[in-house]
């Protein structure tokens, strides 16, 4: 009996001390010794890495640009299309068409509705003195010589060079001061002079009506965005045009308001150089230092 309990006891073979402290595998994992504490890089890992540039500095750009063109000033800027279009230069395109309507208005319409259409749009001193706003926007909308003339073409390539610039609500504030001042300028002497006796009742309804004394200033203004040359060149011209009605004496009251328009355009070149549009604003801003 001591023998048959003995190889009972010794029939299965017997765990050894590393076995029983041995802890058991993860549920469907590998048996086989316990993997490393710390991680180890694979093969596919060693091989995703790649490897470093001998010549780290050799694709940079030895000599950036600081001032790429979309953060240089409005007057370094391209001139583009030199004409206005409806998506560049809204305010001066539709403006340009309203003019255009005018024009051929006046060009084919009846003499005698034309003649009253104008009168009532002169900016005289009784319309000033009835209805100042009313009349100052109807004069601003006639060319005064046709669309032929000096002034419509100034209009179409001075207006659209200063609204690619500084847009088109401060382009229409330009050109809207000098339409007014310069207007207002040349009316109230006017009737001043009849109330003293020194002209005639007549000149109370003189016709005064187009779009000289906003182009003058507009001019005036946009030679303040250019470099030096320009700048002179066009203020030349602008004077030259200005001072030949001078001369000739032709309509002194209207060739000194194209004089004060355009000194009125020269005074708006502090307000129209900050005038700068947000996005070239935005992008100067983000121009590393050089």
């Amino acid at each position: 009996m001591a023998e048959r309990r003995e190889r009972a006891t010794f029939s299965g073979p017997r765990k050894g001390r590393e076995e029983r402290h041995a802890q058991p595998p993860p549920s469907g994992g590998p048996t086989g010794p316990p993997a490393p504490s710390g991680p180890r890089k694979g093969r596919g890992e060693r091989r995703d890495k790649p490897p470093p540039d001998p010549h780290p500095h050799a694709h940079a750009h030895p000599h950036p640009n600081p001032n790429p063109p979309s953060a240089r000033a409005p007057g370094s800027r391209r001139w583009g299309w030199p004409l206005p279009t409806p998506t560049g230069t809204p305010f001066t395109f539709w403006y340009a068409v309203v003019l255009l309507l005018t024009s051929l208005f006046t060009e084919y319409a009846d003499p005698h509705l034309v003649s009253r259409v104008l009168q009532g749009s002169s900016t005289d001193v009784v319309h000033l003195a009835q209805a100042p706003v009313p009349v100052l926007v109807a004069s601003a909308l006639w060319i005064a010589g046709g669309i032929s003339s000096v002034f419509a073409i100034a209009f179409l390539l001075v207006l659209t060079a200063l609204e690619r610039r500084i847009g088109g609500p401060r382009t229409a504030g330009v050109f809207l001061l000098g339409h007014v001042v310069a207007t207002l300028a040349t009316e109230i002497p006017v009737g001043l002079s009849v109330l003293a006796g020194h002209l005639p009742d007549s000149s109370l309804h003189r016709y005064d009506y187009g779009i000289s004394f906003g182009v003058a200033a507009s001019a005036g203004a946009l030679a303040g965005l250019l470099t030096l040359w320009p700048r002179l060149l066009l203020l030349a011209v602008s004077a030259w045009l200005v001072g030949e009605g001078l001369v000739a004496f032709t309509d002194p009251l209207t060739n000194w308001g194209h004089l004060l328009a355009l000194a009125v355009g020269v005074a708006t070149w502090p307000w129209v150089r900050r005038s700068r549009p947000a996005a070239v604003t935005a992008a100067a801003a983000t121009v590393p230092p050089g």
